[in-house]
C-alpha cells in the first residue's frame, strides 16, 4: 500500500493523474480527472472570461448595430390615417338603440344608394359603428394594401363575423382627400358567447383587424434630399455619444462624405454630387456603429417587472431586507341551550384569531462600483420578491447609491 500510495503521489507530481489523496486505511485516493474533463473545465472557464471580458466591452464601447436600426433619415416617415365606418352582418351584436348615430349612418348610406328609410324606426342590431385606423409606411405607392385596425364605436357587444363596409381613410388634418379605402372581413381573433347565465370570452371582442385590407389611393410626397445634397439621420434615442461616434464611423467608412453631428439626435450628411441619393442612404444605413447603453431602470409596478441596463453601478449601501405577516383568521361558532333550559336560544358568533410573524432581517452589502451581476446575486441570495426588488432600487435611487435613471411604467 505505501508503494502504491508512492506511486499515484509521483504521477501527480508529473500531471498525469489529478486525485485527493486519501488515508492509508480506507485506501480512498478521490476521484480522479481525466484529460478530456480538464480540457472541458478549461474550455468552459475561458468562455466565461470571454463573455465577462465582452460584457465590459460592451459596456465601455457600445453594442455594435447597424445604423438603420437606431435611427431613420428626416423625410422617412409613417403618416397615421383614420376614418369611421360600418361593421355589418353581425349576430344580434351590434349596437343598440342607445347609440343614435349608428341607424342616422345607416340612413345616410342608403340614401347614397337611392333608399330612402326612416332612421328613427331603424334598429340595427346587426351593425355597428367603428374608427377605423391605419398607418401609411413612406414611399407606399397607390395600389399598395396596408393592415386596418376597426374598433367598436357604440355599445356593441362583439363585431365576431362582421364585415366592413367601403370606407374612406384620411390625413390627421385633412378630411377631403382620400389617402386609402377599405372593406372587408374583420378578425378579432376570439369570441364572446353567453346562453343560460353563463358566458364565455377570449380576447377583447370589440376591437378587430382586416389585413391588408386598406388599398392606398395617394402616396405621400417624401422628401430626403435636403439643399446643398444633404441628408440628415436622426436616432429613434438621441444621446450625444451615440451621435458622435455615428459621425466618426461615417467619415471612416465613407471618406467621401462630409459628415458633422448637430446634435444628440441629428447627424448631418453631405454626400457627393455625383452619387444617387438612394444610394447613399443604402450605404449610410449598412454602416456598423457602437450604439452606446445608456444607464437605465425601467420598473413597472402593474406587472412587477424589472429591466435593468448593463451600465448602471452602485455606489456603496447596505440592504437590509425584512418582511411582517400579519394574518387575521375568523372562525364561525355556535352556542346551543341545554336540554331541559326552555328560556334558552341558540347564539351563533365569531371568533377572530391573530397572529405575526416577521422574518429575520436580512442585510446585503455592496462594495464601491458594484455591477447589475452582482446586485443580482445579492438579490438572489436575499430571495426577494418582484415587489421587493422594485422598493429596493427606488430605495437605493432615492439614497443615491443607484447610479442609474428610474422610469416607472
Amino acid at each position: 500500500m505505501k508503494r502504491l500510495l508512492t506511486i499515484v503521489a509521483a504521477l501527480a507530481m508529473t500531471g498525469s493523474v489529478f486525485a485527493q489523496a486519501g488515508n492509508g486505511s480506507s485506501g480512498n485516493t478521490g476521484t480522479v480527472k481525466t484529460q478530456e474533463q480538464l480540457d472541458q473545465e478549461a474550455q468552459a472557464k475561458a468562455q466565461s472570461i470571454a463573455q465577462q471580458k465582452a460584457i465590459v466591452d460592451a459596456e465601455r464601447e457600445g453594442v455594435s448595430v447597424r445604423m438603420k436600426d437606431i435611427g431613420r433619415f428626416r423625410g422617412v416617415r409613417p403618416n397615421m390615417l383614420q376614418g369611421y365606418g360600418l361593421v355589418v352582418g353581425l349576430n344580434g351584436t351590434g349596437d343598440s338603440q342607445q347609440t343614435p348615430f349608428t341607424a342616422t349612418l345607416i340612413e345616410n348610406a342608403l340614401r347614397r344608394w337611392g333608399t330612402s328609410v326612416d332612421a328613427s324606426k331603424f334598429k340595427p342590431k346587426n351593425i355597428a359603428v367603428v374608427l377605423i385606423t391605419a398607418e401609411l409606411p413612406p414611399f407606399a405607392a397607390p395600389g399598395n394594401t396596408i393592415d386596418v385596425n376597426v374598433s367598436s364605436f357604440g355599445d356593441a357587444k362583439s363585431l365576431e363575423g362582421g364585415t366592413l363596409m367601403l370606407s374612406p381613410l384620411y390625413g390627421p388634418s385633412d378630411f377631403v382627400t382620400v389617402m386609402a379605402v377599405t372593406q372587408g372581413s374583420v378578425s378579432i381573433g376570439g369570441f364572446n358567447a353567453a346562453a343560460g347565465g353563463t358566458s364565455a370570452r377570449k380576447n377583447h371582442t370589440n376591437v378587430g383587424r382586416i389585413p391588408n385590407g386598406a388599398l392606398v389611393e395617394r402616396s405621400v410626397d417624401t422628401q430626403v434630399l435636403f439643399a446643398g445634397n444633404k441628408l440628415f439621420f436622426e436616432l429613434y434615442v438621441p444621446d450625444l455619444t451615440t451621435s458622435q461616434r455615428v459621425a466618426t464611423a461615417l467619415k471612416d467608412d465613407l471618406p467621401g462624405y462630409i459628415v458633422k453631428p448637430v446634435d444628440g439626435g441629428t447627424i448631418e450628411i453631405t454626400i457627393p454630387n455625383a452619387e444617387e441619393s438612394m444610394l447613399s442612404m443604402m450605404k449610410i444605413e449598412q454602416t456598423f456603429v457602437k450604439a452606446d447603453v445608456p444607464a437605465v431602470v425601467v420598473v413597472n409596478e402593474r406587472t412587477g417587472t424589472v429591466v435593468i441596463g448593463g451600465n448602471v453601478r452602485l455606489g456603496p449601501a447596505v440592504i437590509a431586507h425584512g418582511s411582517l405577516q400579519v394574518r387575521v383568521e375568523a372562525y364561525p361558532f355556535v352556542s346551543q341551550p341545554n336540554s331541559f333550559n326552555n328560556s334558552g336560544q341558540t347564539v351563533t358568533g365569531e371568533q377572530t384569531n391573530v397572529t405575526a410573524q416577521e422574518d429575520p432581517v436580512q442585510i446585503g452589502i455592496l462594495a464601491p462600483n458594484t455591477t447589475i451581476n452582482d446586485l443580482a446575486k445579492i438579490l438572489q441570495t436575499l430571495q426577494v420578491s418582484a415587489r421587493d426588488i422594485i422598493a429596493i432600487l427606488q430605495a437605493l435611487a432615492e439614497q443615491g447609491a443607484l447610479k442609474a435613471k428610474i422610469k416607472i411604467q
